[in-house]
């Protein structure tokens, strides 16, 4: 698994702080809203070529993981 510091990054001066992948300008957000929209990964990676396959895999991983690893839902 990959850890968060090496699929995103946050910076002030790199969209406001917004997290974005590691050497993009590629805000995570937006590879979930493509996802949301019915889209595919490869539609994502089409139109965002900065992102590589490897880091948009390693990007839903970790979301995965921190929504079955020690989640308190009630």
């Amino acid at each position: 698994m990959s850890s968060l510091a090496h699929v995103v990054h946050r910076d002030p001066d790199i969209l406001g702080g917004t997290p974005v992948f590691i050497g993009t300008r590629v805000p995570v957000k937006t590879l979930l809203d493509y996802l949301e929209a019915g889209e595919s990964l490869g539609e994502f990676l089409d139109h965002f070529p900065s992102v590589s396959h490897e880091q948009a895999i390693a990007a839903l991983e970790l979301a995965k993981e921190m929504l079955t690893t020690d989640a308190n839902l009630a």
